[in-house]
């Protein structure tokens, strides 16, 4: 029993990071159809920005896990420019397979992009401590309060986003476009502004997500982001992309199945049962466990 409720709270931790990721991918392509193969390496952008920031944090006497808000504006001012300078002459100008080539040469630039600048550099940097080793013992298993916070502020901030995007003018903007842009357009909406604001509060989340993976892995590289992104984008595939609560629940099974495949099984088999639940499930159901099918139009 000690054994499966260490499997479980890993993978409600795991699945907390993946669901946060997995909010990016699907509010994106919940608005303008887009599948930003960039959101991952946004992770890598809130690492790097942590390590530099958190020494500045400790000799300031701040926790260091105040370095968060700066690596939130770092990550969303990185997911504003790339929609600006990349995705939007893109979808003005550009089809859809050029949308989706731009996303991956995204990806590629942004990890060059680290390696190229002198204070990160190809090598690997590692993080101090951000939380205190303290915790609680829950049914003989001890939890530590890394995955104790990690799982309470990823619950927080996924009812904060939803209460948002539901009551809030602004998160009904967003549903409007991503409903019908030109009737937004008609009732006073500006589209753009809010495309733009949808990329900054989902590369915000890969901030807030940054912190919360490197807290219990602290190796930050170029390519931090590249196997978080795909899991977290197979996340919201799973769950129903586009649809809020289906990225949440996409990112938890994802989470757990690795944990308990990793525990019970092997860990050189994590990934490939990841891959295929997804395979199985989209066989089942194609839009996801709470998509909806809808027919497309020839």
């Amino acid at each position: 029993m000690g054994n499966f409720l260490q499997y479980l709270i890993v993978g409600l931790r795991l699945g907390s990071v993946y669901a946060l990721i997995a909010l990016g991918y699907t509010m994106v392509y919940g608005i303008i159809r887009l599948i930003n193969f960039a959101h991952g390496d946004f992770i890598m952008v809130g690492g790097y920005t942590l390590v530099f920031c958190i020494p500045i944090m400790t000799r300031s006497g701040l926790p260091a896990s105040v370095a968060v808000i700066l690596a939130v504006a770092v990550c969303a001012a990185v997911g504003v420019a790339v929609e600006l300078v990349a995705y939007r002459p893109v979808r003005k100008k550009g089809t859809k397979m050029t949308a989706l080539i731009t996303a991956i040469a995204m990806s590629l630039f942004l990890e060059n992009l680290a390696q190229a600048i002198p204070p990160i550099g190809p090598n690997p940097k590692v993080l101090g401590q951000i939380f205190k080793d303290s915790g609680a013992s829950v049914g003989g298993v001890q939890l530590g309060s890394t995955t104790i916070i990690t799982i309470v502020i990823s619950a927080v901030v996924m009812a904060v986003l939803q209460l948002f995007v539901k009551k809030t003018k602004l998160g009904r903007a967003m549903r409007a476009v991503s409903e019908d842009k030109e009737a937004s357009i008609i009732t006073g909406i500006n589209v753009n502004r809010t495309i733009v604001i949808t990329f900054g509060i989902g590369a915000g989340l890969a901030g807030i997500a940054a912190l919360m993976f490197f807290a219990q892995y602290p190796t930050v590289m170029t390519t931090s982001g590249s196997m978080l992104g795909l899991k977290a984008f197979i996340a919201a595939v799973l769950g129903g992309i586009g649809i809020i609560p289906g990225a949440m629940l996409g990112g938890f099974v994802i989470g757990l199945v690795e944990s308990f495949v990793t525990g019970y099984i092997s860990s050189s088999l994590a990934d490939a049962f990841v891959f295929l639940v997804l395979i199985i499930v989209l066989i089942i159901k194609p839009s996801g466990i709470l998509g909806k099918n809808e027919g497309e139009k020839v």
